[in-house]
């Protein structure tokens, strides 16, 4: 059967006036009857978390009745609050409501329950859920025939009968049962936030810690009753009423933030001229929501998907515990405002958080798709090198394999024949310039196979490759900080084809008498320095070798740094990531 249709919306004023002071009145009657009970231990105490646990949940429920009218939870704490003041009739010096508040003792647990397991909704919302509800319910309801049995003799004024035992005995089967279904309770709760996810806010992880540990403290002084632990009740009573009074506290302040997240998506529209960037409009749209995982990806029209502040291509889903909400700008998707599946229950919030953000969103979202070119770019120059060095290594084993190899075999044939015309001084001199031609040529070949891609360094790392380098360089040449330790190939590479550059700049222009290589690693980071003592006056802009080390290096996260004061010499220093 549908729910009427007054529950679907915001109570009027009137009604608003009405429940503060039947709320006030409640307040007032459950001091009045503390304070003059000559038999109660502590009145003042217990007057207080009596309004405690009663008046919270009284003003919390009105203020999200007001605020979610569609979500039935504002009423249901309204209803809580309200009926937990019967059972504190007990205090009373009238016989009836003494009965009264004596069969509803147990109400405000089970009452408590169906709030904490009905969150945020105000619906139950598996069949076990429910069952644990209505089996608290059933518990609650055993007072009455223990009432009909005499229990709260003499004062009992309903009693039918006098059977004390078995009136305690329901008292306690009511107490053992309750105890049990509340710990249940906590494991629905567990078993509803490890599958939503943990509250990524922080007012949300507050609350369901605040329903757990309250179900714990009712639990436990359920079980203290059942139990007859008369010397713990007490202490356990008033942590336990602290306890539950905290969670329409929080519930309030979760309230609060919501009002304080509007005030700030006023924030965004103040200023139009001055549109925020992809990363200030993350951080307001985050705070705003009170959700620091909120995130903004913005449509790429060009590619056809989205992409994060940063230009990276980001998932069109969420994902598990994850919403989503289109961001519109004259009536065409600009980007996906993507949160907490927590926040569902705020889509207030979030149509407003999502409407300011598409008024500003236009500067935000040219720099995204700045960026993502930008990261496009560094992917294409990524690609580039990959598919060079492919080519590099294909193209040196080639030679490998078949130039060189040819030429060792010509080089050997040559040998062989000039042992058969040994006796031919002429013949035998045409050979051996024709051997040392070959033997130039293979020279040179490998020479140039190392050039194309360094093997060695593959095959026995950065370390043997520069020690090669350097026993073949024009100018001595002195390695600093070298160690065995194997990094990333690419890095390795990079390292060694820097290292090559210098010293064929070395050869070629510096006029140096000697060079220092030195490798040094910061953090995750590689160091590398090739230093002369030449002419200096080197410009990175002043040849294709320099100018294409820099974009190597750069397209693996590095920067490559020139510095050659005329006279000084030169210094061509990169630092690359080892990653």
């Amino acid at each position: 059967m549908a729910a009427p249709a007054w529950t679907d919306t915001a109570p009027s004023a009137s009604a608003v006036v009405l429940i503060a002071i039947f709320g006030a009145l409640a307040g007032i009657v459950m001091v009045a009857m503390a304070m003059t009970n000559p038999e109660l231990h502590q009145p003042g105490m217990r007057a207080m978390l009596a309004c405690w646990i009663t008046i919270p949940y009284i003003a919390a429920g009105v203020v999200a009745w007001k605020q979610k009218p569609a979500s039935k939870l504002g009423l249901l704490m309204v209803i809580a609050g309200f009926a937990t003041f019967p059972n504190f009739l007990v205090w009373s010096a009238n016989d009836l409501l003494f009965t009264i508040g004596t069969a509803t003792q147990l109400l405000p647990p089970v009452l408590f329950l169906h709030v904490f397991l009905s969150f945020p909704s105000g619906r139950l919302g598996s069949r076990l859920d429910r069952g644990v509800v209505w089996a608290a319910y059933g518990a609650a309801a055993l007072a009455v025939p223990a009432i009909l049995l005499g229990l709260g003799a003499p004062r009992n004024v309903l009693a039918l009968a006098a059977a004390p035992s078995w009136a305690d005995f329901l008292q306690s089967l009511q107490l053992l049962v309750l105890s049990g279904l509340m710990l249940l309770g906590i494991g629905l709760l567990i078993r509803t936030r490890r599958r939503n996810g943990p509250p990524l806010r922080v007012s949300m992880t507050l609350l369901v810690d605040a329903f757990s540990l309250g179900l714990l403290m009712v639990a436990a002084l359920l079980m203290a009753g059942w139990l007859e632990w008369s010397a713990f009740l007490d202490p356990l009573r008033h942590t336990t009423f602290s306890v539950v009074g905290l969670a329409p506290i929080v519930f309030l302040i979760g309230l609060l933030q919501a009002h304080l997240g509007r005030a700030w998506v006023g924030e965004l529209l103040v200023s139009p001229d001055t549109e925020p960037g992809p990363v200030e409009l993350q951080e307001a749209v985050a705070r705003a929501l009170r959700d620091p995982s909120a995130r903004l990806a913005y449509w790429l029209p060009e590619v056809g998907s989205y992409s994060d502040v940063d230009g990276r291509l980001v998932e069109a889903h969420p994902g598990v515990g994850r919403s989503e909400t289109p961001i519109m700008r004259r009536g065409v998707p600009v980007a996906m405002l993507h949160y907490s599946a927590d926040l569902e229950d705020e889509p207030a919030l979030v149509g407003a958080v999502a409407a300011a953000a598409g008024m500003v969103i236009h500067n935000a979202a040219l720099q995204v798709e700045l960026r993502s070119r930008l990261e496009e770019l560094r992917g294409s120059r990524a690609r580039i090198v990959e598919a060079e060095d492919r080519e590099r290594r294909r193209l040196e084993r080639n030679l490998h394999d078949g130039a060189q190899q040819r030429l060792v075999a010509l080089a050997l044939e040559l040998s062989t024949l000039g042992e058969l015309v040994s006796s031919d001084e002429v013949l035998r001199t045409r050979v051996d310039a024709a051997s040392s031609e070959v033997a130039a040529s293979l020279a040179e070949l490998r020479d140039l196979a190392r050039g194309i891609h360094p093997a060695g360094v593959s095959d026995h790392g950065l370390a043997v490759a520069l020690e090669s380098l350097a026993t073949r360089a024009s100018v001595p040449v002195r390695i600093v900080g070298v160690t065995d330790e194997r990094l990333p190939e690419h890095v390795e590479l990079a390292a060694y084809f820097l290292v090559c550059e210098g010293l064929a700049n070395i050869a070629r222009h510096a006029g140096a008498t000697s060079a220092v290589i030195e490798l040094k690693r910061e953090g995750s980071n590689l160091l590398v320095d090739v230093t002369d003592d030449g002419v200096g006056g080197a410009n990175r802009a002043g040849g294709t070798g320099i100018r294409g080390l820099a974009d190597r290096v750069e397209t693996l996260g590095g920067h490559l740094q020139v510095w050659s004061p005329p006279g000084e010499g030169t210094r061509l220093s990169a630092m690359i990531p080892c990653v």
